[in-house]
């Protein structure tokens, strides 16, 4: 009698240790060929960081527009760079499965940090540089 409940007991143990084990690796089942996704979806959260970032921006620069701080003229010239730094994301992720490998996450980061202190500049919202020794303070950029 103790050898047989021994063993329902540890079979009944390897079973509640297998059953979780199964489900994680089902749920990280690495397809095959046919299962891989589109090359031109954008994944994971550098592609998510970067996409806010362009809404933010493309945001900024309308409110701005809007708001009459900038002119039609550069709001369209601030639309495109941020247009084009949004290809450029594309075209990465396309040509590594929908990755955007670090290097070029930090330059397409780069250049749309260059649009937005565009914006902040034209808008008159950078930070000021200089403490009014010299006649007064400075847009930064």
């Amino acid at each position: 009698m103790r050898i047989s409940t021994s063993l329902k007991t540890a079979t009944l143990a390897a079973v509640l240790i297998a059953a979780p084990l199964a489900a994680y690796a089902a749920g990280h089942h690495r397809g095959g060929a046919l299962d891989t996704p589109d090359p031109t979806v954008m994944t994971g959260p550098r592609v998510t960081s970067l996409v806010e970032q362009m809404q933010g921006v493309n945001q900024g620069i309308t409110d701005a527009r809007e708001t009459n701080s900038i002119s039609a003229s550069e709001a369209q010239h601030l639309h495109m760079r941020t247009a084009h730094i949004s290809q450029a994301a594309q075209h990465v992720a396309a040509s590594d499965h929908g990755r955007i490998p670090s290097a070029q996450y930090h330059e397409l980061l780069r250049r749309l940090d260059n649009v937005d202190q565009r914006l902040m500049n034209d808008t008159g919202s950078s930070f000021m540089m200089g403490d009014g020794s010299d006649g007064g303070n400075y847009p930064n950029g």
